[in-house]
């Protein structure tokens, strides 16, 4: 069995199975669980602010409707996030990318997953944000969209980016170097690689980070195949799993 100290427990939107997703409640729920790396999702607003959502319309997680695009940060600030998801949150809002990296320890990494990048719209919009203090240092810029990824990374060298895909590809690692940049992580379905495409990656220098398991049998899987890092929405259990298989390792 692969050893598991190495890998990292990266909250996927926070702790999204024990708190609302995306949400400040829902990432400091992740720090205090113990998590490496939050992961979350953004879109640009109206009025150009970077907003933490998952979905390109405020309809299946909050109590207004709407694209994000077509509405002002304002507009998409007002509204709850919480309730949805318990009345323990009630009142609970979207936050700015902003918020977020002010609330997290800075020494926490936060996986920011670009998922409606307006055409190009966001690309600078984004890369200002991430130059401002040391925020480019302790972040992966992930996306399905893999030409976004390489306008950001060739505008940016010290960026480090993360492609996301949902297939077994015949080679994972070959695919990332035909993209001619510096790849930093692989973020595949979690059941859609297996331990010579983990190896092969890690070997050519790049992370993998599977997403989303939520199991111990996935986590076990995950840790037999060598992965750097797992995508969960329960952080404080995958962290709790990662400490008992320690203790019985041998030294």
């Amino acid at each position: 069995m692969k050893s598991n100290r190495a890998v990292k427990v990266i909250g996927h939107r926070g702790a999204a199975g024990e708190a609302p997703e995306n949400t400040l409640a829902s990432f400091l729920l992740a720090a205090e669980q113990g998590a490496d790396m939050v992961e979350l999702d953004v879109h640009l607003s109206a009025d150009g602010k970077l907003i933490v959502c998952h979905d390109e319309t405020l309809d299946r997680t909050t109590d207004q409707t709407g694209a994000i695009r077509d509405l002002t940060s304002d507009a998409v600030l007002a509204s709850d996030a919480g309730s949805w998801f318990s009345p323990d949150f009630s009142g609970e809002r979207i936050p700015l990318l902003e918020e977020v990296y002010e609330a997290l320890p800075d020494s926490m990494e936060i996986n920011v997953e670009v998922k409606d990048a307006a055409g190009s719209a966001l690309d600078d919009n984004l890369l200002e944000f991430l130059h401002e203090g040391k925020r480019i240092e302790r972040t992966v810029v992930s996306s399905f969209d893999h030409k976004l990824l390489v306008r950001l990374k060739n505008k940016e060298p010290q960026l480090r980016i993360g492609l996301l895909y949902a297939a077994d590809l015949v080679d994972h690692a070959g695919y990332a170097a035909l993209l001619n940049v510096d790849v930093f992580s692989l973020h595949p379905f979690h059941e859609l690689i297996g331990a010579k495409d983990t190896a092969n990656a890690v070997t050519a220098g790049m992370a993998v980070y599977p997403y989303t398991a939520n199991e111990p049998a996935q986590w076990q899987r995950l840790l037999d195949i060598g992965v750097t890092g797992i995508i969960t929405d329960y952080p404080g259990k995958l962290k709790t799993y990662l400490s008992s298989r320690l203790m019985i390792e041998p030294n």
